[in-house]
């Protein structure tokens, strides 16, 4: 248990409606009558946020989320699968959880893991992975000069808008927070 005065955005909590992180924390002392806390809380499990309101000094349950590296297998009917990098145990996690997350996922990324009681509930990317072009129409002749995109074809199957000078065969670098392409590798 935690007091409500000691707890931190980022801080994840056992609550009855679920497993939440603290998104946003404020700690107010109105003029008249107690001190409450505001908390906006996000559900891990679904996403979903919600404001909260706790007396000041309210007694909370802290959720132990332990944080692992995994190294991306393969994808099959079950879901994606991952090997723990320190145990080389296998599990599988299902296409809900991974998310957006998949259109950057590659044999052998090694991803950040965030598993409560046994069961993962988060997946973190890293900022930016580098992805081979696989289409990409060519760029019109004597437009390059301008800030002009054109939508490629990545080896994931994610479209994304790059410059027009970036051609198929080439490896770029994608932010996977945004989606948007940074720059070409080679």
């Amino acid at each position: 248990m935690i007091s409500t005065n000691d707890v931190k955005p980022g801080m994840a909590l056992d609550l009855p409606e679920g497993l939440f992180s603290v998104v946003e924390y404020q700690h107010v002392k109105p003029g008249k009558g107690k001190a409450f806390v505001r908390m906006k809380l996000k559900n891990v499990r679904t996403g979903a946020v919600i404001d909260r309101t706790f007396r000041a000094g309210e007694n909370v349950q802290q959720a132990r989320i332990d944080r692992r590296d995994f190294t991306y297998l393969y994808r099959d009917d079950m879901g994606f699968n991952f090997m723990d990098t320190e145990t080389y145990d296998q599990i599988s996690v299902s296409a809900e959880l991974v998310g957006d997350s998949a259109d950057f996922l590659m044999d052998g990324m090694t991803v950040r893991m965030a598993m409560f009681e046994g069961t993962p509930v988060d997946l973190e990317l890293p900022a930016s992975v580098e992805i081979e072009v696989t289409f990409a129409e060519p760029g019109i002749k004597g437009d390059r000069v301008s800030a002009a995109t054109k939508p490629v074809t990545l080896a994931t199957g994610r479209v994304i808008q790059a410059p027009l000078f970036v051609e198929q065969g080439d490896v770029v670098k994608v932010d996977t927070r945004t989606g948007e392409y940074m720059t070409r590798v080679s």
